[in-house]
């Protein structure tokens, strides 16, 4: 897989990581034991489906090469596509890009037209 990888977190514990170096994913990364990120094709639909409505999200775009490659792992899920998890929190120094995710009207977000 190439390209960068991407994850929506919440803005302010995105600015919390920010201070502290790590970011250590959302309460459902938590609980579900890895990081979701999706790839620029999958990550509109994870949005509507998990997120549609919320407000104060960040789009981060993460380089997946600079992470621990025995940490991300490309698993099955939704419909059978492979998808990026991280076990592990999230070096800010991986992030790439962090991108303000506005919602339109319909309660979806608006997503960068320059995604990878």
């Amino acid at each position: 897989m190439t390209g960068l990888i991407y994850h929506l977190a919440r803005c302010k514990a995105w600015d919390e990581a920010q201070a502290s170096g790590l970011y250590d994913g959302t309460p459902e990364d938590r609980a579900d034991g890895f990081m979701h990120f999706s790839t620029a094709a999958q990550v509109a639909e994870s949005a509507a489906k998990h997120r549609k409505g919320e407000r104060d999200l960040v789009l981060l775009g993460v380089d997946p090469t600079a992470l621990d490659a025995a940490l991300l792992k490309w698993e099955v899920s939704r419909g059978g596509q492979l998808f990026p998890h991280l076990y592990a929190a999230l070096p800010v120094a991986a992030v790439q890009r962090a991108d303000p995710l506005p919602l339109g009207p319909d309660g979806l977000h608006h997503f960068p037209d320059d995604m990878e």
